[in-house]
């Protein structure tokens, strides 16, 4: 199915580490964290229903509870049914108020309305998408939250002295990715000032 090769590179690294850390294909516990931080930064999250689509290990989640940010409801979604496991037995183990699904968001998009999520985030699952599959993913994800989407990618439009990025990394289009938002909300927040040379972008839409 053309919509599962961007899960491609997840399996590969799943059959390699098993849940650990490197199955999130970041490149470290620190870049992911300051993503994280800059979704807390950028969008007010305590008290909300958080949908967290293409969750991994829930490692979001787990970074909410230890700076206690305490979110209404957390559902996390994930393809990988072994991670999503891992994700549960970690949720259980610390008491955690979440739940977990074995869902493809893009494959499966009315799975993202079915808990009446008020934020969706996304954060590192466009990262082995196409231009395409991302705006279609994104479409689902802000056509499902009632108040904001959040989301996170390698931005096109960094700096000559960012990192590289090699396959399947892939970096998406700012400009495009910034009207594509622009054409369903006026109410947006961009950062790209977080990592150095613009690495990263994150884009907060919100509902009226």
């Amino acid at each position: 199915m053309p919509h599962r090769t961007y899960l491609d590179p997840y399996r590969r690294s799943h059959a390699r580490h098993g849940p650990a850390f490197e199955v999130t294909l970041w490149a470290s516990r620190q870049s992911q964290e300051l993503r994280f931080r800059v979704f807390s930064e950028m969008c007010f999250l305590a008290g909300k229903r958080i949908l967290d689509a293409g969750c991994s290990r829930g490692d979001l989640a787990v970074w909410l509870h230890q700076h206690h940010i305490a979110f209404a409801r957390y559902i996390g979604l994930d393809a990988l049914g072994e991670v999503i496991e891992f994700a549960r037995q970690r949720a259980d183990l610390a008491g955690l108020p979440v739940e977990f699904h074995v869902t493809d968001p893009l494959a499966e998009p009315a799975a993202l309305g079915t808990h009446r999520p008020q934020i969706i985030a996304v954060s590192g699952t466009l990262n082995t998408m196409t231009q395409e599959h991302a705006v279609e993913f994104l479409g689902h994800c802000w056509a499902h939250a009632s108040e904001a989407l959040i989301f996170n990618f390698l931005s096109d439009r960094c700096g000559p002295l960012a990192p590289p990025q090699a396959d399947p990394a892939r970096r998406l289009p700012l400009m495009k990715l910034l009207d594509w938002a622009l054409t369903r909300t006026s109410q947006i927040v961009l950062r790209q000032d977080y990592f150095p040379h613009g690495h990263d972008a994150t884009i907060l839409m919100r509902k009226a």
